[in-house]
């Protein structure tokens, strides 16, 4: 009796009520820690832009003021129909991401693939070397012809290596052979075997995959910059990077005017309260899809990490 109650004494995984509170309250001061950067930005984004200029940043602003959203949604249209574009190739190239990753791995996952030292030597080749911006822009515009089309945003981020490996990694060692084999007993083909045994085991992995995929999507600007012209399929990042440099252009050309004219200019643009704007415009829709995939991404990042 007297061990049982020392090992219990000794047992560090069950915390007493006192030091459970504690923990609970480190816990919920990082966490707020965490979210305050963004909750501020907000609130600068909603702050007059003459208030903060004389105040400076304060949590509790003395003027609240719309100018900074009311000056981004002055483009018109442009505004939404950069929404629509990023939301369309984030859905799309998400789910063909991982489509092919999915499938490309798992065929990397089979003992049983005769090829598949070669082409996990391509997926791993990829990730150390690159033909570089020259070639790449090359093969896009002359060999696939994608310039200033909606291909151009999802083609060039739709399969990663990283992503490969991690996939070929939890097929390895979150899906058992035994399912596997099972399903050719009953007659079961590749595909079918894929598409109804591995899939429903693989969530974890697959939302992993997923979220990287829609954040990579969601903030891509680079391929915009690169391939498209036209004002209807530019992404709400390319836009925003436009409104940023227009101001830019703005104050460093307004000078050249007439001194009331220019003084009237930067007098009525909110300088860095639209910035503020700009990065919850941004950044808003993705942090609150995050939840949703936050169970199965805890789950995900912890791929190979015990192992039997």
């Amino acid at each position: 009796m007297q061990q049982t109650r020392k090992r219990k004494s000794r047992d560090f995984s069950q915390l007493s009520p006192f030091w459970n509170v504690i923990a609970n309250l480190i816990a919920g001061v990082f966490s707020i820690l965490c979210v305050f950067p963004f909750v501020f930005v907000l609130i600068l984004s909603f702050t007059d832009e003459d208030t903060l200029a004389m105040n400076g940043y304060r949590i509790f602003p003395e003027k609240w003021s719309i100018d900074a959203y009311s000056y981004i949604f002055n483009v018109g249209n442009q505004l939404l129909r950069s929404y629509g574009v990023t939301l369309f190739i984030t859905v799309v190239g998400t789910l063909l991401s991982l489509v092919i990753i999915s499938l490309y791995a798992y065929a990397l996952s089979r003992k049983s693939f005769k090829y598949r030292g070669f082409f996990s030597f391509i997926a791993f080749f990829t990730l150390l070397f690159n033909g570089g911006l020259v070639p790449f822009y090359m093969v896009a515009t002359q060999l696939l012809h994608i310039k200033d089309s909606i291909w151009a945003l999802i083609l060039p981020l739709c399969v990663n290596a990283f992503y490969i490996l991690i996939m070929r990694t939890f097929f390895l060692t979150m899906v058992p052979d035994a399912i596997i084999e099972s399903g050719k007993i009953d007659g079961a083909s590749e595909f079918r075997v894929f598409r109804s045994l591995v899939l429903p085991l693989s969530l974890p992995g697959l939302a992993t995959i997923g979220l990287f995929s829609t954040l990579g999507y969601w903030n891509d600007w680079f391929n915009a910059l690169l391939f498209i012209e036209n004002p209807k399929l530019v992404p709400l990042q390319a836009m925003l990077m436009r409104i940023e440099n227009n101001m830019q252009f703005i104050l460093q050309n307004s000078s050249m005017m007439s001194s009331a004219e220019g003084l009237e200019i930067i007098r009525n643009m909110p300088q860095d309260t639209s910035r503020m704007a700009m990065v919850i415009l941004a950044t808003g829709p993705i942090v609150l899809a995050y939840p949703f995939f936050q169970r199965y991404f805890v789950q995900g990042l912890t791929i190979g990490a015990v192992k039997e």
